[in-house]
Parts: C-alpha cells; structure tokens; sequence
C-alpha cells in the first residue's frame, strides 16, 4: 500500500520533471531553427541566381536594355541588318572572332557562330557587361566613324571607359587592347517571341 504524502511528493515531482522537460525541448528547438535556417538561401540569394525574364517586345531595332543576372549587368541589344553587317565587317581586326577562348563561362554551344546570337534571333544580342580586363562596364558607342577615343574607321561597338579596350557590336574584342577575352554569353532561351529568359536554356539553368 503507497503512503499517501509520499504519493502527494511523487506527483509534484513527476509535474515539475514534465514541465521542466517539455521547456527544454521547447528551449532547444527554439535555439536550433536558427541555426538550421541559417544553412537555407534567402529570398534575395535565391532571386540573384535565378533565370530573369526579359520582355523584348518593345525593343526596337538599334536599342539595348540593361538587366541585373546574378548582380552582373546584361545586355540585350535588338541588331539592325546595318549592326549585324558591321560585325562581319569588324572579323578580321579581332583577337578572337570565333570565340574560342571563354572568359568566366562556357560558350553556349548556339551562340558558336559570328553573331553570337541564335539562328533564329540573330538580331539579338545577350552578353554580359562587364570588360574582361579589370571587370570596368563598357559603354555603347553605336555610331561608325571616327569619334573621341576610337579609330577613324570604327565600325560601331562597346568602349570600355577605365582602359580603352573596345569590343564589337557582338561583343567581341579588338586587337591590341588591354582586354584579352570577348565579353561572356550567358545561357538564354526564348519562352516566346517577345520574352527571353537569361540563365536557362533547354538544358536547364545555368
């Protein structure tokens, strides 16, 4: 037979161990969440790596936009038949015409022709903006002819502003500058006519 002040002490006993047991394991749950959603990407990590829709509908011939892919600016620059005929024109003064030699990431593989651009949007041009040199934004210098800063017979192109190197309107650089390598190509894709998505293709993200 149990004595009944003792069964009073055994209860009390058992309430506090529960009550102290439960706010422990509240305790360490509460000390863990953070540390566990410390290892999760944050909204604004996952955005930065994320493909970005671009609408080019109304992009008109001769105009380019600038958009932010993984805090790199992009160009995406819509060609007229004169633009893409002053690429052709500017092979034979490149370092590398074919773009052979990738700067930070590997040439799409649809890209691997003298526009860098799609077949079947040859007018478009994506590249990333920023100068293989010392990593400077270069600026359009659209307009042929000679002008400050550039050879009497330029073509049209990119001026990089820090170190003079200059680039075509493909985004291929000239000989004998200080930049070594043609400005990257992301992977893209078009999801309609008029929306381009930068950082996936048909292979996926990049």
């Amino acid at each position: 037979m149990r004595d009944k002040d003792n069964d009073g002490v055994d209860n009390s006993r058992r309430t506090w161990l529960i009550a102290t047991s439960v706010a422990g394991s509240v305790g360490g749950v509460a000390s863990v969440v953070p540390f566990v959603a410390s290892f999760a990407p944050s909204e604004e990590a996952r955005a930065a790596g994320a493909p970005v829709e671009v609408d080019i509908g109304g992009l008109a011939p001769g105009s380019m936009v600038t958009v932010a892919w993984r805090g790199k600016p992009v160009w995406v620059l819509n060609r007229t038949g004169r633009m893409l005929a002053d690429v052709r024109k500017a092979d034979p003064d490149l370092v590398d015409p074919h773009s052979l030699n990738p700067y930070s990431m590997p040439m799409p593989d649809y890209c691997l022709n003298e526009y860098r651009s799609r077949v079947e949007h040859r007018n478009i041009l994506v590249v990333v903006a920023i100068c293989t040199h010392l990593g400077c934004m270069p600026t359009p210098r659209f307009q042929e002819g000679p002008q400050p800063n550039l050879p009497d017979d330029w073509p049209g192109g990119f001026l990089c502003p820090c170190h003079g190197s200059t680039y075509d309107l493909a985004g291929r650089v000239f000989k004998n500058q200080p930049a070594p390598q043609n400005l990257d190509v992301p992977r893209y894709m078009f999801a309609s006519p008029t929306r381009l998505l930068i950082g996936q293709d048909e292979k996926g993200e990049a």
